[in-house]
């Protein structure tokens, strides 16, 4: 009796047939080879490719995730994504790059990985900075993994130069993110606020990460600010405007999700904020 192949033999027939397949399409989206030795990478996470278009040549990124081109997810210019091809995450898309480096968030599903990895593709996950410190210190692992140490420090210290001490007047402010929910104070964005002078009133709410604030609690409980970056009918309901000694601002949700340039964007934003509340 015939015996079946190995799945691990069924699986390198289908990569191949995906790079056949790969070659037959249009090209125009694969950047040509480098000349400088430094390794080839997709991104399958928007965190990173934020990151990874600030500090990495552009021969070096064979696609960045294809939440990059979704407006609702993506933290980079829609103009720099375009630049750039995508994938959908899967190993035979990946496979048809041949990339030397697949940059991953640690979320990767593990069949993927394990897939891409008996084929001798190296794969690195990088989680999310709860900090500042901790995204600066990602942005340089990302830097030694991919060759530009001195782009990725030249984008560590852009974070530290951009910061500018905030003086909000102490002013208790309830970040209201997509969801109607609010940051934990361990998170990169929380850090970010109080560094730029204003005070979590979900904090004196008793309110943790994740936790949903409802339309009623804010009018409630208000606080002197309510950054609004959301769009829930809650979070867009008139009688916000009308409340008496609480202001509203709103934040791009774009803002909150990543660190590397991110963080000097959300501070900059932060900054335009305290110039309104305080006019």
């Amino acid at each position: 009796m015939t015996k079946p192949f190995p799945t691990f033999v069924r699986t390198v027939n289908a990569f191949a047939a995906a790079i056949l397949l790969a070659s037959c399409g249009p090209q125009s989206a694969v950047p040509p080879p480098s000349n400088t030795g430094a390794p080839k990478v997709v991104s399958l996470n928007p965190c990173i490719d934020a990151m990874l278009v600030d500090i990495a040549l552009p021969e070096q990124i064979l696609a960045l995730s294809h939440y990059s081109r979704d407006a609702s997810s993506s933290s980079i210019p829609a103009e720099t994504a375009r630049q750039f091809g995508v994938t959908g995450g899967t190993a035979e898309e990946i496979l048809a790059l041949q990339p030397d480096i697949v940059l991953a968030s640690s979320f990767i599903d593990p069949a993927t990985r394990a897939a891409l990895e008996r084929l001798d593709i190296r794969v690195a996950t990088f989680g999310s900075p709860a900090s500042v410190a901790e995204s600066q210190q990602q942005i340089r692992d990302l830097g030694a993994l991919i060759g530009q140490n001195a782009a990725a420090e030249s984008l560590v210290s852009e974070i530290e130069q951009a910061w500018v001490p905030g003086d909000a007047g102490e002013v208790s402010t309830l970040l209201w993110q997509p969801g109607q929910i609010v940051p934990g104070e361990t998170t990169l964005v929380s850090e970010v606020l109080t560094r730029t002078g204003f005070v979590s009133h979900s904090a004196q709410m008793g309110l943790g990460q994740a936790d949903h604030v409802s339309l009623e609690r804010i009018l409630a409980e208000p606080p002197e600010l309510l950054i609004v970056a959301g769009d829930s009918a809650g979070q867009r309901h008139r009688l916000l405007d009308n409340l008496p000694g609480m202001k509203v601002a709103a934040l791009d949700p774009k803002h909150l999700y990543c660190g590397g340039r991110t963080i000097i964007n959300l501070q900059s934003r932060l900054d335009e904020i305290r110039g309104e509340i305080s006019a």
